[in-house]
């Protein structure tokens, strides 16, 4: 994976601090043009991976990045699965049927008997392979190697102790899809735990990793252990605490943390996405030169 990310909050009107924040961004990035442009300022300052939600404005974003293959001849997106939202609007305006005519893939009448048959019989498998499926359909001929399901799934299933559905998204993203599965979580430490018994060796974890313990479920402590006695390719996000935390303070302490292989951020301004992406680099290589010097 590449070092740094990009990520697609601010695209969404997503901040976990300021409500005006939020309406800002909402107001800036009303059209597709406007996240395209973004996303290139991000690619000229050397980020080829977006790591987004399965938003259905990503739709947009995809046929661009489609209909220009040399340009993004070498741009990866990481799908993040389900974007819940996404289909609670979609059931209360079209039904549940609605719903599943909208964003069920293929065969429609077959996936539908797929998907009542595992409602029926409680194959909760088939309805994670259904879900998969109807969301990697945006992403049609676009490179997708690694595959994400969201936090808000992974920790209901981390609560719910349903480990053999954590399992069936792993090895359906593998088998279908000959993508890596990762998973983002608030639970870090409990998630690693659950792969681990399962024979999943070196998991690709994303997970919100700062200096404050900002949605670090347990304590910073114990994903710090994580870090320094696993192996696993981990993922921070929220370096900021949501803007808690001076960026460059931030990323000092990401950055001296064994075991990050990749930073995930975003920003809605050139200057934002250059800061970050210069302050990453100053201090991974001040531990290259620390490390080389003892």
């Amino acid at each position: 994976m590449d070092r740094i990310l990009f990520g697609d909050n601010q695209f969404f009107a997503v901040n976990h601090i300021s409500d005006e924040k939020s309406r800002a961004q909402s107001i800036q990035f009303k059209s597709d043009n406007a996240i395209i442009k973004t996303l290139d300022s991000a690619r000229e300052a050397g980020l080829n991976t977006f790591m987004c939600t399965t938003h259905d404005r990503i739709i947009g974003i995809c046929d661009v990045i489609r209909n220009n293959p040399e340009k993004y001849e070498h741009y990866k997106i990481y799908p993040c699965m389900p974007y819940a939202h996404k289909y609670a609007n979609a059931a209360t305006e079209l039904g549940i049927a609605g719903t599943i005519k909208q964003y069920v893939p293929g065969n429609v009448f077959g996936s539908l008997f797929k998907g009542g048959m595992a409602v029926l019989t409680k194959d909760y498998i088939s309805l994670i392979e259904l879900m998969i499926d109807a969301e990697m359909k945006m992403f049609k001929g676009i490179n997708t190697p690694v595959i994400f399901l969201q936090n808000v799934i992974t920790d209901l299933l981390i609560g719910l102790r349903a480990e053999e559905i954590l399992m069936a998204f792993y090895n359906h993203v593998k088998k279908k899809y000959n993508a890596e599965p990762g998973f983002i979580t608030m639970c870090m430490p409990k998630l690693y735990e659950i792969l681990e018994r399962n024979g999943v060796e070196n998991p690709i974890i994303c997970s919100s990793i700062n200096k404050v313990g900002f949605r670090m479920s347990g304590s910073k402590e114990a994903y710090e252990e994580v870090l320094r006695t696993k192996r696993g390719r981990f993922i921070a996000m929220q370096v900021l605490a949501g803007g808690a935390i001076p960026p460059e303070e931030a990323i000092e302490y990401i950055c001296g943390l064994p075991n990050i292989e990749s930073i995930l951020f975003g920003a809605s301004s050139q200057r934002n996405i250059e800061s970050t992406v210069s302050y990453i680099h100053k201090f991974d290589e001040l531990q290259l030169t620390t490390a080389l010097a003892s």
